[in-house]
């Protein structure tokens, strides 16, 4: 069946723009070479039927977008209109969901030019279709014309453009949409909480947390693992304790999901006991769940207990994955393991699906932060593939360690090479070369650095006190209470100087 033999001797498609639509809709399905009939039973059922109206066509329209059968559904959209059966709002809105999985934006647009034709564009439903077809294939402007000539938006089309504001980092816009909306519901929150996770916003995900909480709107099993990460990503342990603890008074359960995000927070924040307690208490673990203890360990400098893990991962018969050798090999690379990390990596090789370029990058780090350089060039000249930065940074930062000014500054050169304005290869190459006493190539790298204009970030590091945020960055004058605090570093660093004279007397 062709899509634009439909169209003939039409009333409803008899105008110029609606063929227009049947030609190029027809053009796009047509090249797809696929069959009308995955499913001939519903089709010839309806046949069957003496009476054809609009209720049992919206009926098989949504059941095969609902099948993932999109392209199917513009076909039988087609067989509808040639019926003269006048399309509703729902036809319209399956049909424009349909065009996102196709990545079809122009016939999304087709189809909602058609519903302009009929008078149903303004239509709620079909408005927010409209809406979330140009938040995912379009721009937000045009999601932003679609929402504004909908009649009566809903909490639907009001989320789905927020989403759309956040994809595109417009972060200050969201907010103001969100705040103006007639009605939230859990999706509005939720959308709020993991959009601000997922852009780094984390101070403002708990923020939302609380607010959703604080208004009676309970979190859902969506909303804590955004939550979690967001107090994961700050180090606030309190926090994460405070939203570890809501949600065993409000939830039934846990889902996996949340259940392994809360391992990574409590290892990200330093509490292996914590994360080790969560996990024992999973039922039915994945192996996401294994990955999350293993690098948690690994993270926090206990490699051997990150290796001991994986074998019990083994025994339970769990099959490691790409990022199970990620973190395996990064706990060999934080206790030393040069050897037992290479074995993993050489075992993992008979499985191509296993290796990825940063498997590749820990290794150099591996051999380089270990003092074996020789082995480390060879790796890297053996690769299969032309080594980017980081590979380079890694053997920098063995040679940093190590004091190896000659091949640190192949490494440095070939960084900039490749970045030219990368600050931190200047500084790592300036640090090895003042470990080593060599204060003239000192001088020589930052007179560089000054003529290049590149400045070097200061160093930040935060505590979490009474669950409140504490941030320092090297050189600080603006923290409330930097007079006490240089006063205590100063009180620190006279103990450190008389402890070191007093154990230099025999």
């Amino acid at each position: 069946m062709k899509l634009a033999a439909c169209s003939r001797h039409n009333p409803l498609t008899n105008s110029k723009y609606q063929r227009k639509f049947f030609v190029q809709a027809a053009e796009y399905i047509n090249q797809q070479n696929e069959s009308l009939d995955p499913n001939p039973g519903a089709y010839h059922l309806l046949d069957e039927m003496r009476k054809r109206d609009v209720a049992s066509e919206t009926a098989l329209i949504r059941h095969l977008v609902k099948q993932n059968l999109h392209k199917d559904a513009f076909l039988w959209f087609a067989n509808i209109l040639h019926l003269n059966i006048r399309p509703n709002e729902h036809i319209f809105g399956a049909l424009i969901h349909s065009s996102v999985p196709l990545k079809y934006l122009h016939l999304g647009k087709q189809i909602q030019g058609f519903s302009v034709k009929v008078g149903l564009d303004s239509n709620v439903y079909v408005g927010s279709a409209i809406v979330d077809l140009y938040v995912k294939l379009g721009s937000i402007e045009d999601a932003q014309r679609a929402f504004l000539d909908t009649h009566r938006p809903n909490v639907v089309s009001y989320t789905t453009l927020i989403r759309g504001y956040i994809k595109q980092g417009r972060f200050d816009e969201a907010v103001e949409i969100f705040q103006s909306m007639p009605e939230r519901n859990e999706v509005s929150w939720n959308t709020m909480i993991s959009g601000c996770s997922q852009t780094g916003r984390n101070e403002e995900a708990v923020n939302f947390f609380v607010e959703m909480l604080r208004v009676g709107e309970l979190p859902t099993q969506f909303t804590y693992p955004c939550a979690v990460i967001a107090a994961a990503n700050m180090g606030s342990l309190g926090m994460g304790r405070s939203i570890h603890a809501c949600a065993v008074k409000f939830l039934d359960k846990f889902s996996l999901f949340l259940a392994n995000s809360l391992i990574s927070f409590y290892a990200k924040c330093g509490s292996m006991e914590d994360s080790l307690l969560v996990f024992n208490r999973i039922l039915e673990k994945n192996v996401v769940s294994w990955n999350a203890l293993i690098c948690g360990y690994a993270q926090n400098g206990q490699g051997n207990d990150a290796i001991e893990i994986f074998m019990k991962m083994k025994l339970m018969g769990f099959q490691p994955n790409s990022v199970t050798l990620l973190c395996l090999l990064l706990a060999c690379d934080h206790v030393g393991l040069v050897d037992k990390g290479y074995e993993y990596f050489k075992e993992a090789k008979d499985d191509p699906s296993l290796i990825k370029a940063e498997h590749y990058a820990c290794m150099i780090d591996l051999l380089s932060r270990s003092g074996r350089f020789q082995e480390a060039e060879i790796f890297l000249h053996d690769l299969p593939f032309d080594p980017g930065t980081g590979f380079w940074k890694a053997l920098l930062g063995g040679c940093q360690i190590h004091s190896n000014l000659k091949l640190g500054e192949v490494a440095a050169r070939k960084i900039l090479e490749l970045e030219t304005g990368d600050v931190s290869s200047y500084v790592m190459l300036s640090n090895a070369h003042s470990a080593a006493g060599r204060w003239h190539s000192v001088v020589k790298i930052r007179q560089e650095m000054r003529e290049k204009g590149l400045n070097r970030i200061p160093g930040s590091s935060w505590v979490d006190i009474k669950s409140k945020i504490q941030v320092f960055v090297t050189g600080d004058t603006r923290h409330d209470c930097k007079d006490e605090i240089y006063m205590c570093l100063g009180i620190f660093l006279e103990h450190a100087m008389d402890w070191h004279e007093s154990s230099l007397v025999p």
